[in-house]
């Protein structure tokens, strides 16, 4: 048995044992570590994307999968490409070329060779087999939300005070919380991150935040 497929069916065993008797649907694929694209995939994984697997080979992971925060999930392949960790399992959403998106469980392996990572397995396990417990990360309060769908529509600090009955000062320190949570240096950088987590319906104006992401 290859490494590679060692990697997978030690990984798989953990899940079972995890899951106890409910039956968890994987999808896998392969990376390569140097410039994280997919060099193999099962016809599931890709099928999730709206690609076949010979359609997604050579795609960039990093272009098909969104964390909370894009620069932490860059950082996580990183470490693992580089040999400073073995393994991380993450929240992320993707997005295929329709536009229509999805949430699922991650978990990205390195198989290790004599000179270091020689692959990266990756499993992906989309939220509808994963665990019904909510998404705490990305979970916002109704004001947060309030404030995030205003800063998408490009409402102004006093405009967003007026709307939701807040001073100037108290929306201004609602709009940096949403900054920092998502990691981002600025309000066009905080809705961007925002939709490529998923947050906000897709063809929707004015813009509005999934029920499921609202506390």
């Amino acid at each position: 048995m290859s490494l590679v497929a060692t990697s997978i069916t030690a990984s798989s065993t953990a899940d079972a044992t995890a899951a106890g008797s409910r039956r968890r649907r994987t999808y896998t694929a392969h990376a390569s570590p140097e410039d994280l694209t997919i060099t193999a995939a099962e016809a599931d994984f890709a099928s999730q994307f709206g690609c076949t697997p010979g359609d997604i080979c050579g795609r960039e992971l990093c272009e098909l999968l969104h964390g909370r925060s894009p620069a932490r999930l860059r950082q996580r392949f990183t470490d693992l490409s580089k040999g400073r960790s073995g393994w991380f399992t993450e929240r992320v959403t993707g997005r295929d070329d329709a536009g229509r998106t999805f949430r699922a469980d991650l978990t990205a392996i390195a198989v290790t060779g004599p000179a270091g990572p020689a692959g990266l397995v990756i499993l992906l396990r989309p939220m509808e087999d994963a665990e019904p417990a909510r998404d705490r990360e990305q979970t916002l309060s109704a004001l947060d939300a309030r404030v995030l769908e205003g800063v998408a529509s490009g409402a102004s600090t006093v405009q967003l005070a007026g709307r939701l009955y807040l001073s100037r000062q108290g929306v201004e320190y609602r709009v940096g919380l949403l900054l920092r949570r998502f990691d981002a240096p600025n309000r066009p950088a905080l809705v961007a991150r925002a939709h490529a987590s998923g947050l906000f319906a897709l063809g929707q104006w004015p813009p509005k935040v999934l029920p499921e992401f609202i506390e």
